[in-house]
């Protein structure tokens, strides 16, 4: 664990007044200076152009929760390689593209996309507490995305329209970044639409920002009229330690059906020894495996690569080690394509 005096001031230690520190607090420390996160972790000085360059294309941030997770001198640690830029990524490699998934082919309204029937989503917000360097959504036009309530009227209207559709999710960016009051707002426009059932929340802030679950969020969720599930995102069974696992317990407990997708990542996760570790320490929380997702092609993500061939081995293994509920879905996104396409 890091040494550095970052640590003292991790998410989950009492403020002067002995109150847990907000969320809002926590998110107002993260870092956000290539150079801060190198002294912090005490990593080599080379490695400083090369993120600095990288992070002017796309910003580094990362919360201080998910930096205390993180191995002190180690630049090979696998929660700092998904969030530290490298010179890699300025590399232009080709089939590697800035809409990899065609969200744009997607849009149906501002702030809306729908890919799959029965079920679309809601781009909520595109802020987020930690930038992933492998992110999909790095290039996506976020500034032309609803930011008032009212803006949202186009999607209301449009999902009310369809009554095929009985699942939202939200998304983003990550929609766990809007307020407690912003989301209880944007919920209850949803539920106010007869046909839909489910209520979808695609976040990482459980697994980065783990204060982020308030009560007032958990109890709003539990007392939907929509079915709630959240689903989270972890890639490796470091970050499923401390103040994240105590989150996701309460998550679990307090009724939230509650998933994990992964993204296979090389040098990260690419191998069933920390696949499997990563299953077991989220089946004991009570969060289920849901997807293994092979990594989307954009534009400067090409180092995280792994190949098809690698990822069935790894389930393979992973099916002889697990019972069948702790094995993810190994899946990739085809644009235009009617679902998830599975790989194996």
């Amino acid at each position: 664990m890091n040494p550095d005096p970052i640590s003292s001031t991790h998410s989950v230690v009492p403020t002067d007044d002995h109150r847990p520190e907000s969320w809002s607090t926590s998110l107002s420390r993260a870092v956000r200076c290539p150079d801060t996160l190198i002294e912090a972790l005490g990593l080599p000085d080379e490695l400083r152009e090369s993120a600095g360059k990288a992070a002017r294309l796309f910003p580094l941030l990362v919360t201080r929760s998910f930096l205390d997770r993180m191995e002190y001198g180690n630049p090979e640690d696998p929660l700092l390689k998904q969030i530290l830029p490298i010179g890699a990524e300025l590399r232009d490699v080709e089939g590697f593209v800035t809409d990899a998934v065609d969200d744009s082919a997607a849009r149906k309204a501002p702030g809306l996309l729908q890919k799959y029937r029965g079920r679309a989503l809601l781009i909520a917000t595109g802020t987020c507490a930690v930038n992933c360097r492998y992110c999909f959504r790095r290039s996506y036009p976020y500034g032309e995305e609803p930011r008032r309530l009212d803006d949202w009227n186009a999607a209301i209207e449009y999902l009310a329209d369809d009554s095929a559709i009985t699942e939202i999710i939200l998304s983003g960016g990550d929609p766990l970044m809007l307020t407690d009051q912003r989301l209880d707002e944007l919920i209850g426009r949803l539920e106010s639409i007869p046909h839909l059932e489910r209520l979808r929340i695609h976040s990482r802030l459980p697994i980065v920002l783990p204060n982020r679950l308030t009560d007032r969020l958990v109890q709003r969720l539990r007392n939907s009229r929509l079915t709630p599930i959240m689903v989270v995102h972890a890639n490796h069974p470091n970050e499923i330690v401390g103040d994240c696992e105590i989150a996701l317990r309460k998550l679990v407990r307090d009724g939230i059906t509650t998933l994990n997708q992964a993204v296979l990542l090389r040098g990260i996760n690419d191998s069933a020894d920390v696949l499997t570790e990563l299953s077991r320490r989220l089946i004991n929380v009570g969060v289920m495996p849901y997807y293994l997702n092979q990594l989307d092609r954009v534009t400067g993500t090409t180092h995280f690569e792994v190949s098809d061939e690698v990822a069935i081995q790894i389930i393979r293994e992973m099916r002889a080690r697990l019972p069948g509920y702790g094995v993810p879905q190994l899946t990739r996104e085809h644009a235009g394509a009617a679902s998830k396409t599975p790989v194996y």
